[in-house]
């Protein structure tokens, strides 16, 4: 049972911290929706979809509303696409359609799923979906495609990173008229997981329930909020333990919210992300609890120190909270997601190097990065594979979701609005890495693959 000081707080929380669901997510299997005829399979899953998934959004809304829990996002993922198109064959961008039609038919705020998993090679299917994820994109507004092209135990295929700079390029030329956002729905995956109910990269694993609900959770305000009320002398193990339990408090309210999901909906409850995801909402910024930690601002030498003792305490503390723990967990540092670190590439305390640093002890990676015009694809390609490399040889999840910004001027800004943010451009090398990207091939995997 709570008890009245545990309401009293969590009220508080909701309302002055910016306490938050950040996402339901209904992940659905549509390996029986598979066809040779792609217009059959097209019809079999908005059919699939639509039933599952009719009353998520009425389902979220009526637990927001009984438990008084702000739940920002209800979202679908589905099976890797490209898996369907190696059956169907024909023109993968049906497929993408057809989502966007059944996502707005029921509601739902994103749907993830148009995705491929080439890691080890190309199946059947994978580079007709990558060819056509620019204009998938481009021609809808709800789906959201990822591509894993690397993982700890296969290594890396450097042909899949040299495609996926180029379409990533495409992405952001096709919709250059709104700023860029193919590009923002797109993401570059090593060591991607199953049950992630976060987008871009949201998709349904094949070794998933057929139907189930996972839950992701945020708030970086209210562990802010924590943070900053511990004395300037507190050490770090206190403030370490000050996040662990914060950390378990907002992971509970995800518990409850999953539990409740599962027993309207009839599907099985799933997992909760623990991520601390922040907004573009003045003090729901993860860069200002790592400053609340002792920065000066974010970007300055300690930063990947505060990160890590961050990401630590969030998984410790949530892990007792829940059932089951799955996703990414830990902390997100996408730039136009989150106020502090805008202002910080705003005056030039943070890097695209110094980010880099950070993603090693943190969850995914560069994420949502503004570059320059005029950024080749091989230059995109040379930062997938750093990115890459460290989450391979780290055995972490490790992504790059960048926009290139086409068309604008270097103190320009791109604004995609709503969770998506804004950002200013940030500065990158234009030092030339094509002889190595063209190389192609398979990164072999790291030594410490070999567990069997």
């Amino acid at each position: 049972m709570l008890s009245n000081n545990e309401i009293i707080e969590t009220i508080r929380m909701i309302e002055e911290e910016h306490l938050d669901v950040r996402t339901i997510t209904m992940g659905i299997s549509l390996l029986d929706c598979m066809d040779t005829d792609i217009n059959k399979s097209c019809e079999k899953i908005y059919n699939k979809i639509y039933n599952h998934a009719k009353d998520l959004v009425k389902t979220g809304n009526y637990i927001s509303k009984k438990y008084g829990i702000p739940i920002i996002n209800k979202r679908v993922s589905v099976t890797p696409i490209s898996m369907l198109v190696g059956v169907s064959g024909g023109d993968p961008v049906l497929y993408a359609k057809t989502l966007d039609k059944v996502a707005t038919d029921i509601g739902v705020d994103f749907i993830g799923g148009y995705s491929s998993l080439v890691q080890k090679g190309f199946a059947p299917g994978d580079l007709e979906l990558i060819n056509s994820i620019p204009e998938a994109l481009a021609t809808t507004k709800r789906v959201c495609s990822s591509v894993n092209i690397g993982s700890t135990r296969a290594g890396i295929n450097l042909d899949a990173v040299k495609i996926m700079g180029e379409k990533i390029v495409e992405a952001a030329t096709l919709t250059k008229d709104n700023n860029c956002i193919g590009a923002s729905k797109l993401v570059v995956f090593c060591n991607s997981v199953d049950d992630n109910p976060f987008m871009a990269g949201a998709y349904h694993g094949v070794g998933e329930a057929d139907v189930v609900i996972n839950i992701g959770v945020s708030g970086p305000g209210v562990v802010r909020a924590a943070v900053s009320k511990a004395s300037k002398e507190a050490s770090i193990s206190e403030i370490a333990d000050i996040i662990k339990k914060t950390a378990f408090k907002v992971t509970r309210m995800g518990q409850l919210v999953g539990m409740e999901a599962s027993k309207i909906l009839g599907v099985p409850f799933g997992i909760v992300d623990l991520s601390l995801a922040p907004t573009p909402a003045i003090g729901d910024s993860v860069a200002h609890i790592l400053e609340e930690m002792g920065l000066e601002q974010v970007g300055g030498c300690g930063t990947t120190a505060c990160l890590a003792i961050l990401n630590d305490a969030v998984k410790k503390g949530g892990v007792m909270a829940s059932s089951r723990v799955g996703g990414l967990s830990g902390a997100f540092i996408p730039v136009s997601e989150d106020k502090g670190m805008i202002d910080a590439v705003e005056n030039g305390s943070l890097s695209i190097e110094k980010l880099e640093a950070m993603t090693a002890v943190c969850s995914v990676g560069l994420d949502m990065i503004v570059l320059p015009s005029d950024t080749t694809s091989e230059v995109i390609s040379g930062l997938i594979l750093d990115e890459a490399c460290i989450g391979m040889i780290n055995s972490k999840t490790t992504a790059v979701r960048v926009i290139p910004a086409i068309g604008k001027k270097e103190d320009e800004m791109l604004n995609f609005g709503g969770l998506l943010g804004y950002a200013p451009i940030s500065k990158i090398s234009k030092l030339k890495p094509n002889i190595l990207v063209n190389r192609g091939g398979q990164i072999p995997a790291p030594l410490n693959s070999l567990k069997n």
